[in-house]
């Protein structure tokens, strides 16, 4: 079975916490595993199941990589062309946000009266990337408007449903391919209402046409080209496009308002004896663009949510 091995530097004070926290959200660890202070990973690597493992050398300060795919041959329609070190290298980085300039974002707002303090306190906050954009976009749907516990369940169950299982034993979050042969029942079953199973349907279909080709968008990231694409699939809103832009291509400026724990969150910020609107949370977000989304990030982690 063919693996592939590499390493990357970490960057000093990387919290390494964060990462595994947010691979930790099935207490079940049905497809991720966490032991100390390596994740194991099951995952689709150009169509075929494959076993991630990511082992963090803190005292070194770099990152173990390994990746033990199932694949025999290249497969071509897949962007990332021949599985190397190279390649998986750049594809854990952009799952830890070492692409992510937080330092700069840190610099700029450190003075701030509200925000400032919440900085120091969470210094070299990243936000961790989905495996791929598609289980991000996906993930991002199965979320809305319930619970985190809910959808990690439903999440789970979708998984089962697929039915892509590494020779590790670790389950794998489908590709497009495989959720677009589950039915409307399949996800139903799954715990899934049926608007949110059609959306699974199309977005997947749309996928695999490529009228969505969300993983060679990650080059050039056309922001605008992706939300209106997105925008037009029924079932999808702004907090969909949003969340799926950070968690999927770690897009820093999506305006997650709309996001019941972010205005909690800056309720506690503010110190405001009243809930916070989305209308009031939109305009105080809209001050620290380019970076609404990575503020998210940290008023997410204020509330010590894994969302």
């Amino acid at each position: 079975m063919p693996t592939t091995q590499c390493t990357l530097p970490l960057p000093p004070g990387f919290r390494v916490a964060d990462i595994l926290k947010f691979h930790q959200r099935d207490p079940l660890a049905f497809a991720e595993r966490v032991k100390a202070d390596t994740l194991t990973k099951g995952m689709v690597w150009q169509g075929q199941p494959a076993c991630l493992t990511v082992d963090f050398q803190t005292q070194q300060s770099l990152v173990k990589i390994s990746l033990e795919s199932e694949l025999t041959a290249p497969r071509r329609k897949y962007p990332w062309g021949v599985t190397n070190g190279e390649t998986l290298a750049k594809h854990v980085a952009r799952m830890l946000g070492l692409t992510q300039p937080v330092e700069a974002f840190e610099a700029q707002h450190r003075q701030h009266p509200q925000l400032g303090p919440l900085l120091a306190r969470q210094s070299g906050l990243r936000v961790p990337l989905a495996a791929t954009p598609f289980e991000a976009l996906t993930w991002a749907i199965t979320g809305q408007q319930i619970s985190v516990g809910a959808a990690v369940a439903m999440r789970r169950k979708l998984i089962k449903a697929a039915g892509m299982v590494h020779s590790s034993g670790l389950a794998c979050y489908p590709d497009a391919e495989r959720l677009a042969a589950l039915s409307e029942a399949d996800l139903r079953s799954a715990g899934f209402s049926a608007s949110k199973a059609q959306t699974l349907i199309t977005v997947s279909a749309k996928v695999l046409s490529g009228e969505l080709p969300l993983d060679e968008w990650q080059a050039e990231l056309p922001v605008e080209q992706i939300g209106e694409r997105l925008l037009a699939i029924r079932g999808i809103g702004p907090w969909t496009v949003n969340y799926a832009l950070l968690r999927g291509f770690g897009w820093l400026d999506g305006s997650l308002h709309g996001d019941a724990a972010i205005r909690r969150s800056l309720q506690a910020l503010l110190n405001s004896p009243d809930k916070i609107s989305e209308a009031a949370a939109q305009r105080w977000l809209a001050e620290f663009s380019p970076w609404r989304a990575l503020l998210a990030a940290h008023l997410w982690a204020s509330l010590s949510l894994a969302a």
